[in-house]
């Protein structure tokens, strides 16, 4: 019997990432290996996207550079500095990003330095939007092996996919071969939960399998909702944030639903805790929040043990 194909996918999120950092650290434990080595693909929007650059990015002797574990605590330590700010915001709060990217760009620059797509230990893909192109624009490990073209900084694929509309500027990247750039959001306007994606990602890849093992793996779903009697008078104005969470938390469902019919229980696993309105917010990044971030991980683990450990079994055998 040959083994399946191992395909993982993280949701975006913003600070919410703490939440599968927590959950991939304990599969580091259980299986006693890195995720890089657990997994043929990983795919990520946004945060998720940063969990798995950061996942399968080699350090200078070739073994991975960053732990689970470790990602974690780079969340808690460098959330703050991520999302500060910008001082223009508070002259113009409607017409400016609510953060600078300063923050953002620096952190991605001293935990990705030079590492580059090509070099990832496991094929990794991950979404973003070209906004004067518009179109969807994938990264793949893949594609940076075969074309120099493709081979992007794995900051600056950080950076792209994680430029959430209202949050952070998009981001202008140069297209190295032609002298043009590329001008990108987060891709979590169409695939916060890239799962589909990596699944069809990872049929492209291996026609031949018949086998497909799938851990998807949430930021966590809303318990707030939208009263009818307050959106019906809404304009513009008023559905300017919210409209952006319905897009990111309804497309997450979706995919589960469309994964959970097309495969059985033993090859799909999806990881999804419910949130208080309290800490939903992507870029809440006060101590009291983080606490409840990892607190709700440290739930999820233990009501998903038995699951867990199955998935431990399978990604060892």
């Amino acid at each position: 019997m040959t083994k399946p194909i191992r395909v993982l996918s993280i949701d975006g999120g913003g600070v919410r990432g703490l939440i599968p950092a927590l959950v991939l650290a304990k599969l580091e434990k259980l299986t006693g290996r890195s995720i890089a080595s657990l997994f043929d693909l990983i795919a990520g929007t946004s945060t998720g996207g940063i969990l798995a650059l950061g996942l399968a990015m080699p350090d200078k002797d070739g073994r991975p550079a960053h732990s689970a574990h470790h990602m974690a605590a780079i969340y808690e330590q460098e959330a703050s500095r991520i999302f500060a700010p910008s001082a223009s915001r508070w002259f113009r709060p409607l017409t400016k990003q609510k953060y600078g990217s300063e923050g953002l760009e620096g952190v991605l620059d001293q935990y990705f330095g030079t590492a580059r797509l090509k070099d990832c230990l496991t094929s990794v893909l991950v979404p973003s939007f070209e906004i004067e192109r518009y179109f969807p624009f994938f990264f793949k490990s893949g594609n940076a092996r075969l074309d120099p073209a493709y081979d992007f900084a794995l900051k600056d694929v950080a950076r792209a996919s994680s430029a959430a509309p209202t949050y952070f500027k998009p981001h202008r990247l140069p297209a190295s071969s032609t002298g043009d750039y590329y001008a990108l959001i987060d891709g979590g306007v169409f695939a916060n939960n890239p799962a589909a994606c990596a699944l069809v990602e990872a049929i492209k890849r291996h026609p031949q399998a018949d086998e497909f093992l799938v851990v998807s793996l949430g930021t966590g779903a809303r318990v707030s909702s939208l009263p009818f009697s307050k959106a019906s008078s809404w304009g513009l104005a008023q559905w300017a944030k919210p409209v952006l969470n319905v897009v990111l938390d309804s497309g997450s469902a979706t995919v589960d639903y469309q994964l959970r019919q097309l495969l059985n229980a033993e090859q799909y696993f999806r990881f999804q805790p419910v949130l208080e309105a309290s800490c939903a917010a992507m870029d809440n990044t006060h101590a009291g929040n983080l606490r409840r971030l990892r607190l709700t991980a440290d739930a999820l683990i233990r009501e998903k043990r038995n699951e867990l450990e199955r998935i431990a079994e399978m990604l060892s055998a």
